[in-house]
């Protein structure tokens, strides 16, 4: 087998003749004089679980910033469902359907664990501030409709009866769950999760991954996630693609990339790489 284009477009055979929910094309950003991202090109299906992976520094957590418009790129595009992103903000790209975590959880600690989810429901509430100053019935409606579907969304992961805890009091791997949820509430089209399972245990890990493929299955979004447990990436996703000194540098699926030249040398350095697979130079 040939090898895989990096710019090619991956996604699994189910959303192969659908319309990509992402697109990024020869996205780009520079900070000064240095080149953080260089063209940058992926497409992602409606229900594809996809993961970016590569070394420390290799510009992970800059592309999630430049999708959910923390950053605006030098150059290049995002397409959200066919639409230039150009023009959004953070909130604005949240509302057509961006939803993240972080690497370093960002709960609200001292509100409850349904507080935070229904602080993630903020785009499906429609009542204005005169409303909620007020106390009109419409507020009063809206608010048991919200706390509803917070209660809701927290029994899918198994977390309806520890609603009324502090946020702050739960086990790492609770909040590393309840973070999903509260962004699962924004009602995302993509969902990027940047290293969900930095600092769990092997069980936590294994909890992560099965929670990963309910998200997929129960709420039929597409998932971009950034991760280092290589586990994990090679055990849900379906394209991997691997980014290196802000490039990327290899795509495919998780067989092609293991067995992918550039991608051992990006991890091991090139003498690492050639003697693992028996080069010339190992002699």
């Amino acid at each position: 087998m040939g090898k895989r284009d990096p710019k090619a477009p991956f996604v699994p055979h189910r959303d192969a003749y659908k319309a990509p929910i992402m697109e990024c094309v020869n996205l780009g950003i520079d900070f000064g004089g240095l080149t953080a991202v260089n063209d940058f090109c992926i497409t992602i299906g409606p229900t594809e679980i996809c993961g970016l992976i590569g070394p420390n520094g290799a510009g992970k957590t800059t592309i999630f910033n430049l999708l959910t418009k923390v950053y605006q790129p030098t150059r290049g595009s995002v397409y959200l469902q066919g639409i230039d992103t150009k023009d959004m903000n953070s909130v604005k790209a949240n509302k057509a359907g961006l939803a993240r975590t972080f690497q370093n959880i960002r709960l609200f600690k001292n509100m409850t664990v349904a507080e935070n989810v229904l602080v993630g429901l903020h785009n499906s509430i429609s009542y204005g501030l005169g409303e909620a100053i007020l106390r009109f019935p419409s507020y009063w409606r809206e608010e048991r409709i919200a706390r509803s579907r917070a209660l809701e969304l927290l029994e899918i992961f198994d977390m309806q009866d520890i609603g009324d805890q502090k946020a702050g009091s739960l086990p790492y791997g609770a909040q590393r769950r309840l973070e999903i949820v509260r962004a699962l509430a924004t009602a995302p089209k993509v969902l990027l999760l940047d290293e969900p399972a930095a600092g769990m245990n092997p069980a936590e890990t294994e909890e992560l991954m099965e929670n990963i493929q309910k998200i997929n299955k129960v709420f039929k979004i597409a998932i971009l996630l950034i991760e280092h447990d290589m586990k994990l990436v090679m055990g849900i996703c379906e394209g991997i693609g691997v980014l290196n000194y802000g490039r990327l540098i290899a795509k495919g699926t998780p067989a092609e990339i293991q067995r992918n030249p550039l991608v051992v040398e990006a991890y091991l350095g090139k003498g690492q790489s050639d003697s693992e697979s028996g080069g010339e130079d190992s002699a």
